[in-house]
């Protein structure tokens, strides 16, 4: 299901940003959200366009799956200092009906993720804030939480554009625990078919 989801939506991503206003700062969130997708925490700390080319660098943590000794060893043998990293702009920008929508779907992603549990903001909101979310979208999702969010009537008049910053999102909250169920499965699969709208 994954590797349907990242092709359009990357191709999705790439239209938004040829339309942004904040093409720069769009950017940078989106290539730190696809590396954070394989695992890989990256800080865009320099961004230039060459010829027809953009040139990139980054900042990277340590991946998930790599041992901590290992990444000591790493970073020891690279002899690698500390880099500055540039404050990350918010990107594009929603209205208010956009933004409510938005966190109420990625409420319904958590929701549904485990749902025999209850949901445990303290343990929550430093996920949330390790995949980049800002205050205000944390406030939305963490009001959009008390109550059960519907997937019928949060698809209903989605826009694709709105469908293509969700999708990411999405996909981000969906592989905090590593595995995809069947409903934020098909939540996803319902973010891509609205993106493809477009």
């Amino acid at each position: 299901m994954l590797s349907q989801i990242v092709r359009p939506m990357v191709r999705t991503q790439l239209r938004l940003l040829a339309n942004s206003q904040a093409t720069r700062a769009t950017l940078v969130n989106t290539i730190a959200q696809w590396l954070g997708f394989l695992g890989v925490e990256a800080r865009v700390t320099h961004l230039d366009a060459a010829s027809n080319q953009i040139q990139v660098s980054l900042t990277v943590g340590k991946p998930e799956a790599c041992d901590p000794h290992d990444w000591q060893q790493i970073l020891k043998n690279l002899h690698q200092g500390k880099a500055e990293v540039p404050p990350v702009g918010a990107g594009m920008e929603l209205s208010a009906q956009q933004r409510s929508k938005l966190v109420r779907l990625l409420a319904y992603v958590i929701q549904v993720g485990n749902p025999h549990e209850p949901i445990s903001w303290d343990a929550l909101h430093p996920q949330l804030m390790l995949l980049g979310f800002d205050d205000d979208t944390l406030m939305g999702i963490r009001s959009a939480l008390k109550i059960p969010q519907d997937l019928d009537m949060l698809m209903e008049g989605l826009e694709p554009d709105l469908a293509a910053i969700a999708l990411p999102k999405a996909v981000s909250i969906a592989l905090l625990d590593r595995q995809v169920n069947p409903s934020e499965d098909k939540a996803l699969a319902i973010l891509l078919d609205s993106m493809k709208l477009s």
